[in-house]
This record gives C-alpha cells, structure tokens and sequence, in this order.
C-alpha cells in the first residue's frame, strides 16, 4: 500500500511539472549585453507577463506580434458597384487611391499608423488621388476610405524606404 501511495504522488507530481513548464518553439532570439545588464530574449508565442517599478517596467515571457483584423460592412453601400485600389503597396513616396464606378466629390481618404493613430486626412482630387508617404516611417499603415464619414473599405499599406 505504501508503494502505491508513494508511486501515485511521484505521478501526480511530475504531471503537475509537465503542465507548468514553458514549451516554446521560437522564431528568432539571442541575448543583448549592456553596461546596464544583460537580457535574453524569444519570439515565439503570445505568453508574457509585465512588471513595474520606480525606475521602469519589464516585460518577461515570449512574444511574438500578432494582428487583429476586423471586417466592416455599411448597409448603405449594398448595390453600388465601387471600385477602389490603393498602389504601388508597398509604397515608398506617395500612395494613389483609384476610385471607380462612384462619385468621388464626398470621398475622403485617412491614413493611420499601426496603432490607430490618425495621421493625415485627404480629400479625394478625382477618380486618382496621390497620398503623400515620404513622410511617414517605414512600417505597416491602414488607409480607410470614407464617404460622408462613414467608413466603405480600409487598406492595410506598407512603407518602405
């Protein structure tokens, strides 16, 4: 009797270390040296826990990025026939919004910056629109394409060098 009570808790146990253990296959790491310490880092997975103090915070675990994508419709633009492409993607010095089949006179054109900052609003010139990016930093951005202030389409763009 005592064997088997002895054989069950080392069981036990060693399912409770498998189940806490971290298992990562990560993309890339490596470990960064400083004169104010040293860090090792792993992206991999979406797992990581944050900590403040007096003289910062620290995020520890593995990461990895991740996109959220939302998917909008407008009862309103049922029927219509509208066209509209944004290019060259990726773009380097200016973006130029296509429109057709569709009244460009109460378009509008808003680029935002990967965190859902509003960066600059242009009006729409005509079936083609030139969008200045020499600008903007090298990163993902999201065109939205706008009627009467409601939102008909959004692209997510590119800025390269």
């Amino acid at each position: 009797m005592k064997k088997r009570t002895i054989i069950l808790t080392m069981l036990l146990f060693a399912v409770v270390i498998i189940t806490k253990a971290q298992e990562a296959i990560p993309a890339t790491g490596g470990e960064a040296n400083g004169s104010g310490g040293s860090v090792s880092y792993t992206v991999g997975q979406v797992v990581y826990t944050t900590g403040t103090g007096t003289n910062g915070s620290i995020t520890e675990g593995v990461q990895q990025p991740y996109e959220i994508s939302v998917v909008t419709e407008i009862e309103e633009a049922k029927g219509i026939n509208l066209s509209v492409s944004v290019y060259p993607n990726p773009a380097t010095d200016y973006l130029t919004v296509k429109v057709e089949n569709y009244k460009t006179a109460n378009l509008l054109y808003q680029v935002f910056d990967i965190n859902g900052k509003l960066l600059q609003t242009v009006k729409a010139t005509g079936q083609e629109t030139k969008i200045e990016t020499s600008n903007l930093v090298p990163s993902n951005y999201f065109v939205k394409v706008l009627n009467n202030k409601k939102e008909i389409k959004v692209f997510k763009i590119i800025k390269s060098n």
